[in-house]
């Protein structure tokens, strides 16, 4: 993985995303993409190749987390006819169960965003947020933060298990949905911590699903989840969730011929966090 640098205020800039060659244009490790030609998926390009190429930016900002308004644990929604209140419903109930990630490395100071999995403490965010990490600090919605630690890292797909040591009553677990059931034009929604701005609500709809691309130099991402959801740097790590409010996937890259979101966001779903779930706890390091 490409240490982290800091050219522009406390962006992380990380490996390639690279499209496959050898299939159409088919599928975040939260960075964001500079494509020098157009948003093609489609066309191949050597990792960190100069012309053609496309860079990602690790979506973390420098910028010290604010706190999120206080909100509920998180539950399955119910149906509303507004999407504004459907929206309202879901943040009030996933909202407690998204953290800001502030990591310290040698090079500098960084930020994603991470997901509560369980009362015990666990949070599950991308690999590349906590990559290099010297401390890391949990920031939750109420504003307690915490220091945690890293206990295990999966590089090649992308994902990693942060722990802290905070009583269970201030934990509010997200549920993991079955990505499998994701449909193209599903409502979604990212919560997250773009640009520092912890608690942030945005939403959109699933593009397409299959979607492939580099993880590393040796390595690919597969069956990425693809939105137009904005995510934005310091979401990375964050959920990718459903209409009823249950994570389909981690928010992870974007393509982007500008340092910003165009609306071609990539998630890794959510079954394949589950697969490795229990390795990352064991204290896994891939």
């Amino acid at each position: 993985m490409v240490a982290n640098e800091f050219p522009n205020g406390g962006f992380a800039y990380p490996q390639v995303f690279t499209p496959p060659t050898s299939r159409p244009p088919d599928r975040h490790r939260l960075r964001l993409v500079t494509a020098i030609a157009a948003l093609a998926l489609a066309v191949g390009v050597g990792a960190g190749a100069a012309t053609g190429g496309a860079v990602l930016f690790d979506h973390g900002a420098s910028a010290s987390p604010a706190a999120a308004p206080t909100t509920g644990s998180s539950t399955s929604t119910t149906s509303s006819s507004s999407t504004t209140t459907a929206a309202a419903t879901i943040y009030k109930a996933d909202a407690a169960g998204v953290v800001s990630i502030t990591v310290t490395t040698g090079n500098g100071v960084a930020e994603g965003s991470g997901i509560v999995l369980d009362t015990k403490g666990d949070i599950v965010t991308n690999a590349h947020v906590v990559s290099g990490a010297q401390r890391v600090e949990v920031a939750f919605s109420d504003g307690t933060t915490v220091t945690g630690t890293v206990v295990g890292t999966n590089s090649s797909a992308d994902l990693a298990v942060v722990r802290v040591s905070v009583a269970a009553s201030s934990l509010h677990p997200l549920t993991l949905a079955n990505s499998d059931s994701v449909q193209v034009g599903d409502t979604v929604y990212a919560i997250g911590s773009p640009f520092g701005l912890s608690g942030t609500l945005t939403s959109g709809i699933v593009s397409a699903i299959h979607r492939d691309g580099s993880a590393t130099d040796t390595s690919t991402l597969t069956n990425l989840i693809q939105t137009d959801t904005p995510i934005n740097p310091g979401n990375s790590g964050g959920p990718l969730l459903n209409a009823q409010g249950q994570v389909i996937g981690i928010n992870n890259s974007i393509v982007s011929p500008v340092d910003g979101n165009v609306g071609v966001g990539f998630a890794i779903p959510s079954n394949q966090v589950s697969q490795l779930l229990g390795s990352l706890e064991g204290g896994s390091t891939v």
